[in-house]
């Protein structure tokens, strides 16, 4: 899709690294947007209520999990009152990922 975008077939030998970090496409590498959307999804898990069945499924080890969510706040230096305020915690995340 990005080199049908900037025009590029693959004869033209351009890497996708390199189509990918042209500005006028916007886009962003894909590692952030995988942090951003695990992020938004973690902000609904930390506002439930501790019974509720969702922060019971989210409590299991898996490889998106808590673990990481935590990891990535940390990293990010956000915490539980941040994820209170919708408009900040976007703000916070688009702006360290």
């Amino acid at each position: 899709m990005v080199r049908w975008m900037c025009d590029i077939k693959v004869k033209d030998r351009v890497p996708s690294k390199e189509l990918r970090e042209r500005e006028r496409l916007g886009l962003d590498d894909i590692i952030s947007v995988l942090q951003q959307s695990r992020l938004h999804w973690y902000r609904h898990v930390l506002r439930k209520k501790d019974n509720d069945w969702v922060k019971k499924e989210c409590s299991r080890p898996r490889g998106l999990g808590e673990r990481s969510c935590k990891k990535n706040c940390h990293a990010l230096k956000l915490n539980r009152e941040d994820a209170m305020d919708c408009s900040s915690w976007r703000k916070l995340i688009k702006d360290g990922c």
